[in-house]
């Protein structure tokens, strides 16, 4: 950890908040003296304090171990560069429209690459609607989870349940990217 780069992204952050020293100190249980002294670079937070501070300044972890913030690149606001992640224990899955730092039941996720599948889900325009099915899997440990259509401003996901038959609608809102995550395989991604 740099002080003195950590001290100026706390003092940055705190003057963001609208913090005064005093306010800051009471928040994360030091003295005004000790904020005072990591600001300056004359000192950096004990270890235990790092969550409570990641918490009052809205900044994570990382940011603070290394003094800086990342800006994530302008992605224009294209959706077809939307960033998926998939919790191996929850299963729970969220989605960033660029990268981010995601963390879910105490890990830290890494956004999944979709890849090219042997087998492509079968899609067919039925009405206004994409109808998607395939004789994929569907049991507990091996499944289709869900399935999302991405054009470039909106996206459209049906999640998936075990046990049930492949099949789903989704509304024709254009054409994009059909991306699916199989448990077992991970995401894959087709052109529709």
């Amino acid at each position: 950890m740099d002080q003195v780069k950590t001290g100026k992204l706390i003092r940055a952050l705190r003057a963001q908040k609208g913090l005064t020293q005093k306010a800051l100190a009471e928040a994360v249980g030091v003295g005004d003296k000790a904020v005072s002294k990591w600001e300056r670079g004359l000192g950096c937070p004990d270890v235990s304090l790092l969550p409570e501070l990641s918490r009052v300044l809205g900044v994570g972890l990382e940011a603070l171990l290394s003094g800086t913030l990342d800006a994530n690149d302008q992605e224009r606001g294209n959706m077809k560069k939307l960033k998926c992640y998939v919790c191996p224990t929850c299963g729970n899955l969220i989605t960033s429209a660029s990268e981010a730092g995601v963390s879910c039941c105490g890990r830290t996720l890494l956004p999944l690459e979709p890849q090219k599948p042997e087998e492509p889900l079968s899609v067919e325009k039925i009405d206004d609607s994409w109808f998607v099915s395939s004789p994929h899997p569907m049991t507990k440990d091996h499944h289709v989870s869900f399935v999302a259509l991405l054009t470039g401003d909106a996206l459209f996901l049906r999640r998936l349940y075990p046990e049930w038959d492949l099949q789903t609608r989704i509304p024709c809102i254009g054409h994009g990217i059909l991306l699916w995550y199989c448990t077992q395989h991970g995401l894959f991604r087709q052109l529709i």
